[in-house]
């Protein structure tokens, strides 16, 4: 069977510390709903990956609860590889005016290690992991409300569509990453597995100046764009490194969509449902001018 694999990523720098706010989390507007009080308080992303350092100073916070579906203890999500970490990082790092801030700085991660060290693992696996995501229980009652999956596969295979299915119908939303296949040009469609599913929210990546990024894939169901060029997180030994990849505005969607959970919840007093919350987020989305195929309703922006 074909391998799923974490969509690689290019890194620009290595930081031993830091302490600004990431452009990425500033270009997507996220500190306008903290200063309405939304911070991702109540909201669990799950994020299945390479594993996590879960003890890094911004993430120790965050992180609510882990899993290992590869070799080794189930209790080790020890990341090997970083890109885990990063993308951790980009959605929850702690608002503690240390290192970078995530999006969602309030939001719960459950770390679900389903890659090796050389970001490779079998669909079974990343089915397994969906399942465990979907099933989920926390301590209080806490469930996954979202799911963050910065990998794909050429196969569409049939199993891990209906496990993601499933996902959907218990008011999960699915946030994947488009792919870095691209080759530029917009009227070409490159597809990966998951983000190709119509019941995902589909990421695509634009740079700081909101033009497309030289490697994002385009297709007729990329949902929106979020920055991915030059993106500064959280990465293993309590580093921080600058990567670029349709992996890295993923999280930036899975954070903004924490946030919009958090206040939709609040002001219709319930708790919204998948489709709505999939509503909020295309609502919170601005045009860039750039094709469907590249940008789908366009950029995420938590001001509009």
């Amino acid at each position: 069977m074909s391998k799923m694999r974490l969509i690689p990523f290019t890194m620009q720098e290595v930081l031993q510390r830091n302490e600004e706010a990431p452009r990425g989390v500033e270009m997507i507007g996220a500190q306008t709903l903290w200063e309405e009080g939304y911070e991702g308080d109540g909201s669990v992303i799950a994020v299945i990956d390479s594993g996590c350092q879960i003890d890094h100073p911004d993430l120790e916070a965050s992180i609510i609860d882990w899993h290992n579906f590869t070799s080794g203890s189930r209790r080790d999500v020890t990341d090997e590889n970083g890109h885990g970490t990063h993308v951790a990082g980009t959605i929850a790092a702690s608002l503690n005016e240390y290192g970078v801030a995530g999006v969602a700085p309030k939001s719960k991660l459950l770390i679900l290690k389903a890659f090796d060290q050389n970001g490779e693992t079998s669909y079974q696996t990343i089915i397994q992991a969906i399942q465990y995501a979907t099933k989920w229980r926390g301590p209080r009652g806490e469930r996954v409300r979202i799911i963050s999956m910065s990998f794909g596969g050429k196969r569409d295979y049939s199993l891990l569509h209906k496990s993601i299915q499933r996902a959907v119908q218990q008011d999960i939303l699915v946030v994947c990453a488009a792919g870095n296949e691209g080759d530029g040009n917009a009227r070409t469609t490159e597809r990966m597995y998951p983000g190709f599913y119509k019941e995902v929210v589909q990421v695509g990546a634009v740079n700081y100046e909101g033009q497309m990024a030289d490697f994002t894939n385009t297709n007729d169901e990329i949902d929106l764009v979020a920055p991915g060029v030059d993106i500064l997180s959280t990465y293993p030994g309590n580093q921080y490194a600058r990567l670029s990849g349709t992996s890295m505005a993923t999280p930036h969607v899975a954070g903004a969509a924490a946030l919009l959970l958090e206040k939709g919840n609040k002001e219709f007093e319930r708790t919204l449902t998948e489709p709505e919350l999939f509503a909020l987020v295309v609502k919170h989305t601005r045009d860039l001018g750039l094709s469907k195929s590249t940008e789908g309703n366009g950029l995420i922006d938590l001001r509009g």
